[in-house]
């Protein structure tokens, strides 16, 4: 049976309950929970599939903990590796670079060989551009909990529920 994490923040709060749910949702017997803030290389390799926690911070950046891993990332290879990722983003706040977090992660993943896995699609938000667009869906799942709480876990159950049909 593959190896399976969720690797989000335990202090970027609702990065983390959304987290939480997700864990809760997919079975949390059958997952890893842990903390971006101290994932190593070694661990992060160690596991055959991935969910990723990458809220977008400011104007489209990644958070400093995903930040100061890209490095690492750039020199490993994720060949037959399965990575899904979620993250929380503000479409009225930050409509030009609407969940960005979320699209130059799995850009990089995908460039190191990983297969991503959980597209979701782009309508019900209102955005002027995003980097986690690939044509017309999301390259992971997209919370607004700023101004679409009341959707999030509908999107997070739905979501879950399409990993599980890619996962092993």
């Amino acid at each position: 049976m593959a190896k399976t994490a969720i690797i989000y923040s335990f202090n970027s709060n609702k990065t983390a309950k959304a987290g939480e749910k997700i864990s809760k949702f997919y079975g949390e017997d059958k997952l890893e929970v842990v903390n971006a803030e101290d994932i190593t290389e070694e661990q992060f390799l160690s596991y055959d599939q991935l969910i990723l926690g990458v809220p977008t911070w400011f104007d489209g950046e990644l958070p400093n903990y995903w930040d100061e891993f890209v490095p690492a990332l750039e020199d490993i290879g994720m060949k037959g590796k399965k990575v899904a990722i979620y993250g929380l983003a503000d479409q009225l706040g930050y409509p030009e670079n609407f969940a960005d977090g979320i699209g130059i992660m799995a850009n990089l993943l995908k460039s190191r060989g990983a297969e991503i896995i959980g597209y979701t699609a782009n309508d019900k938000y209102t955005f002027e551009a995003s980097a986690a667009l690939d044509g017309d869906r999301f390259v992971g799942l997209v919370l607004d909990q700023e101004n679409q709480a009341r959707l999030s876990n509908k999107r997070i159950e739905n979501w879950v529920n399409d990993l599980k049909k890619h996962f092993k």
